[in-house]
This record gives C-alpha cells, sequence and structure tokens, in this order.
C-alpha cells in the first residue's frame, strides 16, 4: 500500500484547511479526486473530497484511520471504488468483504452515518472486465438490499453510462475511456444530489 503514501498525506494536510465542519465525505478513487467541482456541485451537503488517486477498496480500509482522523462528525459517506480492485486481479468476493468492512468501520466511529456505496461503472478501457463489474455490483447490490439496513445504501449508475449499443457511451469519458469527463460528473452528480436529498438529513 506504500505507492499511495503521499495521496493520503496530502489529505492529511488538507484536513487542516477546511473551514467548516464537513457533514458529507466523498471517499475512494479517482473518480472522486478528479471531480474539480465536487465542491461546487455539493455545498449544500457541505462536502469533504476524500478521493486519492488510483485507490482500490482495499487501500479505503487500510488508511481508513488515517484519512479519516480529523473528522469527528460525519453524517454521510459516499463511496466509489473497486474497478481499480479488479484491474489488480482481485476477485469480486475480496472486494465486497473491503466495502463491509469498511461499512463496518464507519459506523463504530460514526454511530448511525448514512453509507453510500457508488457502483462501478462502465468504462472504454475496461470493458474486458465487464462481466467481473456487473458480477460485483450484482452481490454489493443484494447484500445490501438483504442486511436492510436503514444506514446502508447502493446507489446504480452503470446503465446512465451505456449507449444504444449497451457499451459505454464514450461522451462521458476522458480520451482515456477510463476516467469521466465533465459530462460523466454532471450525470453522476444530479444521481447523488436525489440521493443525499433523500436521506433528509438536517442541514
Amino acid at each position: 500500500m506504500f505507492w499511495y503514501e503521499e495521496e493520503v498525506k496530502r489529505l492529511e494536510r488538507e484536513s487542516t484547511q477546511i473551514t467548516y465542519q464537513p457533514q458529507t465525505a466523498f471517499y475512494g478513487s479517482s473518480t472522486f479526486t478528479l471531480w474539480n467541482s465536487l465542491y461546487e456541485h455539493f455545498q449544500a451537503f457541505k462536502p469533504v473530497n476524500l478521493g486519492f488517486g488510483g485507490s482500490t477498496l482495499a487501500a479505503c480500509a487500510w488508511y481508513f484511520d488515517r484519512v479519516f482522523a480529523q473528522y469527528h462528525h460525519l453524517d454521510s459517506v459516499v463511496i466509489y471504488a473497486g474497478d481499480n480492485d479488479l484491474s489488480n486481479h482481485r476477485h469480486p468476493e475480496e472486494i465486497y468483504l473491503f466495502l463491509f468492512q469498511l461499512f463496518q468501520r464507519l459506523q463504530e466511529r460514526y454511530g448511525d452515518i448514512h453509507c453510500t456505496y457508488v457502483s462501478i461503472k462502465p468504462s472504454p478501457q475496461r470493458w474486458h472486465l465487464n462481466d467481473q463489474v456487473k458480477y460485483t455490483n450484482m452481490i454489493i447490490e443484494k447484500e445490501i438490499q438483504k442486511r436492510q439496513h436503514p444506514y446502508w445504501h447502493y446507489v446504480d449508475i452503470y446503465d446512465h453510462y451505456l449507449g444504444k449499443n449497451h457499451r459505454p457511451n464514450s461522451q462521458f469519458y476522458e480520451a482515456d475511456g477510463l476516467h469521466f469527463n465533465t459530462a460523466g460528473h454532471q450525470i453522476l452528480k444530479d444521481i447523488l444530489i436525489q440521493h443525499l436529498e433523500s436521506l433528509n438529513i438536517p442541514k
């Protein structure tokens, strides 16, 4: 995990620069890290962007204590990670276990906190992993539904990024075929704002 060290140190430095008490943390990989307008889009939810580039769910679980050390009162955490795990040859079941470990640790630290997992997106560059992406999303969604935990949520974004041929629509991705462009983040923004509003968290 040492290759994430500089990114985690960056998050630790930035934690001292927040001028308000964050309410909603966005935790995960570059889908959040590269979202330059995240603070503007989610201003009403008092956000903090805790994404670190290239991270996996395994890394999110590993660095949890350090990344969240300075945030003592949160109402909601939105998590996006998993596609980098699959690219690193992790099995879907491993991703599943890392996620629920993370949910449990969030609950132990913050009590009744809304924990939302955003489904793994399809992407042109990693289309060869699509069956694993769909399977990972499916087992996580089913488990969250099965547990009926009032504070654990699943948000499915997968279909929103497909074209008429049921393959990733390139208009939502950067030239690398992996990361969202402005249009891709606009879709994610609309989905997540609707979800966060549905939680009725007091402002």
